[in-house]
């Protein structure tokens, strides 16, 4: 794979940060546009005020393989969310501000030694709504010789002015796509307008990155999509999985998870509040045969669960 050219890189962070940076004043960068001052401390859905919060960073073996390699993913997970998932494994943090709030440049140093661990790339966990900061804490990274690539994992309810605010800073982009129905986005992740908008932003994913390569079984540069099977057909993974055939086409890579289990609220919604079973999983793997889409990484049934992809392993180590 080609080097990252770092110059070009802050070249293009320059260029789009005072847009960014505008939006903490009318907070438009998920698709809920609350529109409140964040830089006057006012808070939106998320409540995450104009500093990031990192709840852990580390070098995470958790992921996809070609994320995670041999040396792990440096990964960072961010405290708070633009969405509030019922069934949230991360809730410890993505609902509440436990972690460390941070400077551009604390943020950035940690960018760089993650890369000192030998970290295959830098692995942004829920970053929609601290974007801003990232975008300048990679322009201090890259002023300091930052050259892994970066990875963008997502919710995917991010605003395309966000993502459009990402070509040529993001090598690999890691969204889900959690729902094909907006009535079950609204009702299980409060998260109005998710699947127009999480389709839109995908397909223009796509085109900045295009489909995943790898280098040396590590992924450099591309698209990966997360499909996390609900029960009850909650997700609609079967629809999202045609849609995503015929907009970013067969080749692209999938990672399809098994690992939904009742965690945070789950429990008070009877359909939530049980494991996939195993037609509700075998439903899914013959859509994918039968669209012939063949790339990617499927998680065994449970009983053959690695529960390192489980969000309550990690511990915040700020």
């Amino acid at each position: 794979s080609k080097p990252i050219d770092i110059k070009k890189k802050i070249r293009i962070i320059e260029k789009v940060l005072p847009s960014l940076e505008k939006s903490f004043e009318s907070c438009d960068l998920c698709v809920r546009n609350c529109g409140v001052d964040r830089s006057k401390g006012v808070k939106g859905f998320c409540e995450a005020g104009d500093k990031a919060i990192v709840y852990s960073y580390s070098p995470h073996h958790g992921e996809e393989p070609p994320v995670s390699g041999a040396r792990g993913s440096g990964t960072i997970f961010f405290s708070r969310c633009s969405m509030s998932c019922k069934y949230c494994q991360n809730y410890q943090f993505s609902q509440t501000s436990e972690g460390k709030e941070v400077s551009c440049e604390e943020l950035g140093d940690i960018m760089l030694e993650l890369q000192e661990m030998r970290c295959h790339n830098i692995n942004l966990v829920t970053p929609t709504h601290f974007m801003p900061v990232i975008a300048r804490a990679l322009k201090h990274a890259y002023s300091h010789s930052l050259s892994i690539p970066v990875v963008y994992n997502t919710g995917g309810y991010d605003s395309m002015d966000a993502i459009r605010a990402l070509d040529g800073v993001v090598e690999v982009y890691l969204p889900d796509m959690r729902y094909s129905s907006d009535i079950f986005a609204e009702r299980y992740s409060s998260a109005p307008g998710y699947v127009g908008n999480n389709r839109r932003i995908v397909k223009e994913m796509h085109k900045q990155a295009g489909s995943l390569k790898m280098c040396d079984g590590v992924a450099s540069r591309g698209l990966m999509i997360r499909l996390l099977i609900l029960p009850g057909g909650i997700s609609g993974t079967e629809d999202t999985l045609g849609f995503i055939s015929r907009e970013a086409g067969k080749e692209t890579y999938l990672s399809v998870m098994s690992q939904y289990y009742p965690a945070y609220m789950a429990k008070k919604h009877a359909e939530l509040s049980r494991r996939i079973n195993r037609e509700e999983y075998s439903s899914v793997i013959t859509k994918m045969h039968q669209l012939g889409m063949n790339n990617g990484w499927v998680q065994p049934f449970e009983g053959e669960f690695d529960g390192r992809f489980a969000g309550e392993n990690f511990e915040s180590n700020l």
